[in-house]
Parts: structure tokens; C-alpha cells; sequence
């Protein structure tokens, strides 16, 4: 495959704000000038531990360590080749690739082409819903409430019932059965190969920064055999277990509200955006779990300490009593407070919609109740409370649930309300609360992961590795080291509008710990810091063990409230670098003259060194 020529990667890079492709997959907050901080999406984490500097390009988490520029970033998040970031990127932006030897941009390049297959066959399906065939999934559409404006907002198109429509319209665009097996778009049978989505209503799928990634198909016609819906089969680009649909459209409102709304299907997410409740999203075909949660946590921004909310709305039959409880064995992966929402005479959204209008949906949300409370009534309910034996069964089951609430100060009123339910003394029930909250494990999937958080950031040897090859970090430098890092942050982070001079003779000093001195000698190599990319060099150039640190020396965060401030700041650190320098440098000639015999030559030589440093010191502290 032909290379991209180098100068275009670093342009493709410099014309790209690593802070809005981060930005689409993580909730992003400002941490100080220059700087943004959000949940890492390389580990599972309670505190918000990634930085992203923007400035410079760079990405790290004080977490787990993970590291790099824009283009790690897509690779990690996409499992792009780094020829197809750059391409994504370039794509972007509308910039123009070269490749080495005058070649042309190469056909093919594996995920992209999956990328931009599924893509052409959103249009496809998106231009065949006003076909004359399509009536059936207009009429669909319109009963539930949805018009063309609608249904243009969320891309829904229609899969016309011929076997090869969509194969012939790919194929026409340079597409292989290969690479279209390969994106779920066609199965392949005795036969041969034919559309995977025949005579149904379609939805495309997206990832969170608006890519489509397969495709949710409803059945129309009483001869089709299928099932009711028909997903996207698992590809190299798509993940049921952690996509949701309508996040793409959803992530503005869920990041700025910290709330998001689970429903269970396409046209409930239809409905609650419509209605103004933006920040609702479903599973695609599965149940709810972990890597959702995951991904929407880091959407949200949800983080120990913050007010988040997750409403999850379940139908109030027996599928949906089981998807609650089934969601209630996740809910300790929030930190935000979970809830519950259902509708009237086991509406849907949609249908609430359709028969109430908009404000009814919107009021449904509003009536939400806590997650604990719906399960433990759900619990309650299985019980006969006329009965000794059912009250007792029902305190045994719910108790377990009354002492898992979170927030503690929840709990003794939680307490009351149970023993109102079942009709006993609240001298009967918290005994039994308090005896289920000794038997819970020790470790909940909080805990456990604020616990994981800690061990990750923690420095020390791990098993195998010697002291002398572990990672260094901010973290494990000694207190009396403040000045050099500060220095060192403010070189590295705005390097580009600080005094070349300056910065040239502080970091001429040599510094006293070796990972710092490490860090010098790399930033000291760079030529011009006012060029994009000098800090990746920088980093590059770092011998190991030390990278790490000028990573975080990169991205932590700077004491300054402004761009401003902190040029000043850096500045002033470099001034004091070399203060501190000129003083150690009196010092040492005083000793030696205080050795020598007054009046000699030697003796009035080190004197006039002496006040040539004076004056050197008197001038440096002029610039104050």
C-alpha cells in the first residue's frame, strides 16, 4: 500500500483539535487553561483521570497510563490501521492526501471501506423510502406519528423486497460480496448472495461520532418470515454490546444535562427526542449491560461527586419486570442516580406519544422513581402480604435491596417505607436490613473499581519488573523537585510563547534527578518550539523509563488561569531555574575563596567572578 507522504500527516494533525475528536466519545470539561479533563476511555473509573491538551495535541490518563496524539486516539477507539486514521482525519478536514511516488490513494484500506459501504447504503435506503414501493413503510411511520421531517432526522429508509437491490447499487460503487459480507450488508445461502434487509423499514445505526455502523430492521409484510426486527450481524465495526442507538444524536443533551434515558426500542427513541426529550437512546437487539454502560458513562461525564441521572423505561409486563431487575444488577456501575419510568396503561414512549402528545412523554420522565424502589416493589409483588409466611419472604427479599442504596442517608427512610409495605413494625424490619447489609460482599462494583483506580495510579513495581525500570511519574517525585517541574510543564506546554532565549539558557542547567534530567535533554534537542509536533518529538526523544513522565509533564494540569498567566508563570519558573543556578554558582566560589590566601591573585580573581554574578543576579531579578 503507498504511504502518505509525512508532510501531510503532520498538516493532517496540526489542522485537527484532538479536544473535538476526544470530545465525540468522551464528556469533556475544562481543567485549567489549555486543558480538559473527562473519564478515561481506556479503563473503567469512578474520577475523571484523562487530560487532554488540545495546544499540543497530546492525550494521557493519570489512570492507567494510556497516551498518544489524535491518531492513537482513532486507532485505540476504531481499530484503525494508522494509514485509515490519517485517512478519516484528511476526510474530515477536506484535505487533499499525496502518497509516495506520485501513487494514488489506495481502493482499499480494510475498516474505511466498511465505514463508507455502510454509509452508501444509509443513503440508498434513505432514497428508497419515497419510492412507490415504500407505502407500506411510509404508512408505519405515519401511524405512529412520524412524518417525512421525521424520518429524514433520524435517516430511516426502506429496504425494497427484491434480493439484490442494495448488492446491485453497492457493487455499481466499487464494492465486493466480499467487503459487504464482511459489513453484514448481504448473507450469503446456497443460493448465493442476497440482501441481508429485504421489504422492511430501516434504521441506521451509529457509533457516537455519527459514523453508520449497521442497520435495525423492521418487518412490514405478513410474508416475511423473519423475525420482528433484524440487526446488523457482529462485523469488525460493529459491537452490539456497546452501541446504542441514537447516541449520536443524543450526546450533546446527555453531556450537557447529565441525564440519559434508556428505552427499549427505535421508534421510543424517535419519539422522546420529538418530544424534547433529547437524551434518550436504546440497546440495539440486546439487553443492557456493562459496555453500554461504559460508553454512556463517559458521555455523560459521570463521575464520583456529580448529579447525574439515568431513567431507564421499561414496560410494566413480565419482559419488562425482567429487564428492570436485570438493569438493577448493573446499576452499581453508575454514579449517577438511577431511576425508573412507566407509563400509564403500559404505554411506550411512542405510543404515549401517538395517543397523549408530546407533553405527556415529557411528564412520564418527570414522574420517574428511584431504580431500588420499582425493584423492590416488583420484589414485594411476587408475595402474598395477607399472609405471616409472605410478609416474611418479602422482608427476606427486599431487605437485600433496602441495604444496597447508595446514598446512606436514604436508608432509615427506606427502611420505614418497606415495613409500611408489608404491614410490620420497623422494630422488625431493620434488623433484617441491617443483617443483609453485613452479608454483602465487601467489595461492590463501586468500590471495587474506585479500588482499581487507585491501583492504577499508584506507582511501584509490578511482578517481573525491577525498581529500576519502573515507569516514573509526577506522582513519584519528591516534593522538593516543584520548581524543575513546573519549569519543565510550562516549557512543554507553551513552549511556543515563551523567550527562545530564556528557555535556552534554563534548560542549558543540568537537573538534579535523573528522570527530570531525562525530560531536559529531550525538550533541549527540539529546534524550533513554535513548529506543531515539536512535543511528540519530545516525547519520542525521552529515554525510557522517563517517557511517561514527559507525557504527564505534557498534559497535567498548569497553575495558571489564563494563556496569559501562564506564559508568565512559566517564564517566571525558568527566571528562578536560573536564579537558583547563579546563587548555587556564589555559593561554591565563596567556599573556594574562603580557602585561599586574602590579597592573592587567585583570591581577587574568584571576587571579580563573584560580582559579575551579582550583577547577573541583579538583572535577572529586575525582570520581576
Amino acid at each position: 500500500m503507498a504511504r502518505i507522504r509525512q508532510t501531510d500527516i503532520e498538516e493532517v494533525k496540526a489542522r485537527t483539535n484532538i479536544g473535538d475528536i476526544v470530545g465525540e466519545r468522551v464528556a469533556l470539561k475544562s481543567a485549567g487553561v489549555g486543558s480538559l479533563k473527562g473519564l478515561c476511555p481506556f479503563h473503567d473509573e469512578r474520577s475523571p483521570s484523562f487530560h487532554v491538551r488540545p495546544q499540543v495535541g497530546y492525550y494521557h490518563c493519570f489512570g492507567c497510563g494510556e497516551s498518544g496524539d489524535v491518531y492513537s486516539f482513532l486507532r485505540a477507539m476504531d481499530h484503525l490501521s494508522f494509514t485509515e486514521a490519517v485517512e478519516r482525519l484528511a476526510a474530515r478536514i477536506g484535505y487533499s492526501l499525496h502518497y509516495e511516488d506520485g501513487a494514488a490513494a489506495p481502493e482499499t484500506s480494510g475498516r474505511s471501506r466498511l465505514y463508507a459501504a455502510h454509509t452508501a447504503a444509509a443513503e440508498f435506503y434513505r432514497s428508497q423510502l419515497s419510492s412507490p414501493d415504500a407505502q407500506a413503510a411510509r404508512q408505519f411511520l405515519g401511524e405512529r406519528g412520524f412524518d417525512a421531517g421525521a424520518a429524514a432526522h433520524f435517516g430511516v429508509g426502506y429496504a425494497p423486497q427484491g434480493w439484490s437491490a442494495l448488492r446491485d447499487a453497492l457493487r455499481s460503487q466499487g464494492y465486493t460480496d466480499d467487503e459487504l459480507l464482511a459489513g453484514g450488508l448481504v448473507s450469503k445461502g446456497q443460493r448465493g448472495v442476497y440482501d441481508r434487509f429485504r421489504g422492511r423499514l430501516v434504521w441506521p445505526i451509529r457509533d457516537v461520532a455519527g459514523q453508520t455502523i449497521g442497520f435495525g430492521a423492521r418487518r412490514l409484510y405478513d410474508d416475511d418470515q423473519g423475525p420482528k426486527y433484524l440487526n446488523t450481524p457482529e462485523t469488525p465495526i460493529y459491537k452490539k454490546a456497546s452501541v446504542l442507538y441514537g447516541l449520536d444524536l443524543a450526546k450533546k443533551s446527555i453531556s450537557r444535562e447529565h441525564r440519559a434515558v434508556v428505552v427499549e426500542g427505535y421508534t421510543d427513541v424517535m419519539a422522546c427526542h420529538l418530544a424534547g426529550v433529547t437524551g434518550a437512546i436504546a440497546s440495539c437487539g440486546t439487553a443492557f449491560g456493562s459496555e453500554h454502560i461504559t460508553v454512556l458513562r463517559r458521555v455523560m461525564g459521570d463521575s464520583e461527586g456529580s448529579s447525574g441521572e439515568v431513567v431507564f423505561t421499561f414496560d410494566p409486563d413480565a419482559a419488562g419486570q425482567k429487564a428492570a431487575l436485570r438493569a438493577f444488577g448493573e446499576e452499581k456501575r453508575f454514579a449517577a442516580q438511577t431511576y425508573v419510568a412507566v407509563a400509564p396503561e403500559g404505554l411506550d414512549p411512542c405510543d404515549l406519544r401517538l395517543n397523549r402528545g408530546d407533553a405527556a412523554v415529557r411528564a412520564l420522565i418527570d414522574a420517574k422513581a428511584p431504580m431500588f424502589e420499582f425493584v423492590m416493589d416488583q420484589r414485594l409483588s411476587t408475595y402474598d402480604l395477607s399472609t405471616v409466611e409472605g410478609q416474611i419472604g418479602a422482608l427476606r427479599a427486599a431487605a437485600p435491596i433496602v441495604a444496597d442504596i447508595r446514598d446512606a442517608a436514604l436508608r432509615p427512610g427506606y427502611t420505614r417505607v418497606l415495613a409500611r409495605k408489608l404491614g410490620l413494625d420497623l422494630a422488625e424490619v431493620q434488623p433484617e436490613v441491617e443483617r443483609a447489609a453485613r452479608r454483602a460482599p465487601a467489595t461492590s462494583p463501586g468500590v471495587a473499581s474506585q479500588r482499581a483506580d487507585a491501583a492504577a495510579s499508584a506507582p511501584g513495581p509490578s511482578a517481573g519488573e525491577s525498581a529500576a525500570s519502573v515507569r516514573v511519574t509526577l506522582a513519584s517525585l519528591p516534593p522538593a523537585l516543584e520548581l524543575e517541574k513546573r519549569a519543565l510543564m510550562g516549557v512543554l506546554q507553551y513552549g511556543h510563547l515563551l523567550e527562545k532565549q530564556a528557555v535556552d539558557i534554563a534548560l542549558g542547567l543540568p537537573m538534579p534527578h535523573p528522570a527530570l534530567e531525562a525530560v531536559r535533554q529531550a525538550v533541549s534537542m527540539q529546534p524550533d518550539l513554535t513548529k506543531p509536533g515539536w512535543t511528540s518529538a519530545a516525547v519520542d526523544a525521552t529515554r525510557e523509563p522517563y517517557r511517561t513522565l514527559t507525557i504527564e509533564l505534557l498534559t497535567a494540569d498548569f497553575p495558571a488561569g489564563t494563556e496569559r498567566i501562564a506564559q508568565t508563570t512559566a517564564m517566571e519558573s525558568l527566571r528562578k531555574l536560573r536564579l537558583r543556578a547563579l546563587e548555587r554558582e556564589k555559593a561554591e566560589l565563596r567556599s573556594a575563596q574562603q580557602r585561599l590566601e586574602p590579597g592573592s591573585a587567585e583570591f581577587r580573581s574568584i571576587g571579580m567572578a563573584i560580582r559579575d554574578l551579582d550583577v547577573r543576579v541583579r538583572r535577572l531579578m529586575e525582570t520581576e
